[in-house]
């Protein structure tokens, strides 16, 4: 399974203050649907992190999302193994197609892939 990118969830109740705590260390904004907003490094632009007031969509915010390189395939492996899928996978308005799956310490991942 090729794994893409792995970004990290910050739950904030202010992401414009956490936006620009984050720009000092170098963030810059790439991605802001008004609940999510995602930063990256514009010297490594795979190095990101999300700050998010919750999910709109889901029922849990996650904690971490790893976009894969097919989605379906991790979908069907998770569930074969018995790990406990919080949200089903699904398309999203906005273009991603993912799932949510808690892992064995607790935290909920997003898993991702882009159409």
């Amino acid at each position: 399974m090729a794994v893409r990118r792995v970004v990290p969830n910050i739950q904030s109740e202010d992401v414009h203050g956490s936006r620009e705590f984050y720009g000092l260390l170098g963030f810059e904004e790439v991605m802001n649907h008004g609940w999510i907003m995602t930063l990256a490094s514009p010297s490594s632009p795979a190095a990101q992190i999300s700050l998010m007031t919750d999910d709109r969509t889901a029922p849990v915010a996650p904690d971490l999302s790893i976009e894969v390189e097919d989605v379906d395939a991790a979908y069907a492996v998770l569930r074969e193994s018995g790990a406990e899928i919080v949200y089903p996978l699904r398309d999203e308005e906005w273009g991603v197609r993912r799932f949510f799956v808690r892992d064995p310490a607790g935290r909920v991942v997003n898993v991702l892939g882009h159409r």
